[in-house]
């Protein structure tokens, strides 16, 4: 609980002149009386750790207060979903010494911006008090504000991250030892998600991906009741969270537990990429650069395999390589499994000539994936207009060999270190020899 109140506390200090109000998450209806299985809002669940549904949180920053606001529980409700914790019990959950009804929550912001000509009010509350707030509203500065804080993870954070990763890393081990020739994708899905209901992690971070053979080239498959086939590769990509905090793993392995000679070519090149950008993640490093860093290792690969030709900048700069590895090598991990990158004062210009989303300089506390991949797919190399771009570039009738390949990708969570390697979260075989013997054939 100290953590919460630090971190409403450091929002506080830096959103000094203004009440600051936001509104947990509510139930979404999925169809006529039933619910989508509830999650917290991220930030919300950032500055409470409160987890139940309808809930409300002021902090006045002069005052040095943070008042929690809960739903008032009626008697239909306790029959049909039991339990709730009252303000006493929340108190004590919390570490909150205020706790009132959210119906209260009107009076209480009234009485509570004397003295304020501001607000940081973000906009779910902003509706509900839209009558009791006379202050100027600046929503965005919350929103900034809470970036910056959000970025860097404290220890607090980083050991609910480990734990979301070692019981993801176990389902993923489990996965492997399972897995067979004429199981379905979702039977191995269910290897996964079980492993992780066993832990109590109740939540996954993402939905999972179950990719076997060509469907490993569906970048976000989601079909995952394919046969499982001798012979074809098995791209699993997924990760549980722990009070909201997520884990994010990708292991591709061969279903009857050997690879085959082209399985390991490919599957080698992803993975001394993935070990030298992880080793080269330090704090000041530009994420774009170690993007850019990774093309060039992947299409210096595929060159040394004769299916791309030519320079490596032209290859790079040019965009050959993206038709095989067409998404990022990082994003941000926490609260959301791509995590909000750092607020207005983090963000800066791309310093490379490759397109990349995540542009953002590494500082400790960062917890990034590394998840460099390769993958034919079917959709771009037979684009007749790719086609004629990169003919020079791309052995198109040796790539159409690989189109019943699918892909490999391989994720790590890494966390950013002041000095030195960072810090591994992930614990799962990812060695050709490992890989292998986890699978057990």
């Amino acid at each position: 609980m100290e953590h919460y109140g630090d971190v409403r506390e450091a929002l506080a200090r830096r959103l000094p002149d203004g009440l600051i109000v936001l509104a947990g998450g509510v139930p979404v209806p999925r169809n006529f009386d039933v619910e989508f299985v509830f999650r917290q809002k991220s930030d919300f669940l950032y500055l409470t750790g409160v987890e139940e549904p309808g809930s409300y949180l002021l902090i006045d920053p002069r005052r040095s207060r943070s008042t929690l606001f809960i739903p008032r529980v009626d008697t239909h409700h306790k029959v049909w979903l039991g339990h709730v914790p009252g303000p006493g019990e929340c108190r004590k959950l919390y570490g909150f010494s205020d706790v009132l009804y959210h119906d209260q929550l009107e009076q209480a912001v009234k009485k509570a911006s004397a003295g304020y000509r501001k607000a940081y009010i973000e906009p779910a509350a902003y509706r509900k008090l839209r009558g009791a707030v006379r202050m100027a509203n600046a929503p965005g500065a919350l929103r900034d504000a809470l970036e910056e804080l959000r970025a860097c993870k404290t220890p607090g954070e980083l050991a609910l991250m480990k734990r979301a990763s070692m019981v993801s890393g176990a389902g993923h081990r489990e996965a492997m030892r399972q897995a067979r020739s004429g199981m379905r994708e979702y039977e191995v899905q269910a290897v996964f998600e079980a492993e992780c209901l066993r832990a109590g992690l109740r939540h996954l971070g993402y939905p999972s991906i179950v990719a076997a053979g060509a469907n490993a080239a569906v970048l976000h498959y989601h079909r995952n009741d394919a046969l499982l086939k001798d012979g074809e590769l098995l791209l699993m990509d997924a990760g549980a969270e722990f009070r909201g905090y997520a884990a994010d793993i990708t292991r591709t392995f061969p279903i009857n537990g050997r690879f085959t000679r082209r399985q390991r070519d490919i599957y080698s090149i992803v993975l001394e990429t993935q070990k030298k950008c992880i080793e080269n993640s330090r704090p000041g490093v530009i994420s774009a650069d170690l993007h850019v860093q990774s093309m060039r290792l992947i299409a210096e690969g595929l060159r040394g395999l004769g299916l791309l030709k030519g320079e490596l900048d032209g290859l790079v700069e040019g965009g050959a390589v993206r038709l095989f590895y067409p998404h990022g090598l990082t994003h941000m991990l926490g609260l959301d499994v791509h995590d909000v990158t750092g607020g207005r004062k983090r963000r800066m210009p791309n310093p490379t000539k490759v397109p990349v989303r995540f542009v953002a300089k590494l500082e400790p506390g960062f917890v990034i994936t590394m998840e460099p991949g390769i993958y034919f797919i079917e959709a771009l190399l037979n684009d007749p207009k790719l086609r004629r771009k990169y003919r020079h570039a791309i052995d198109f009738a040796k790539a159409e060999k690989f189109l019943d390949f699918g892909g490999v990708r391989i994720e790590d969570d890494i966390v950013i270190r002041e000095s030195g390697a960072p810090l591994n979260l992930t614990d799962v075989p990812k060695e050709i020899a490992d890989v292998e013997e986890a699978c057990g054939r």
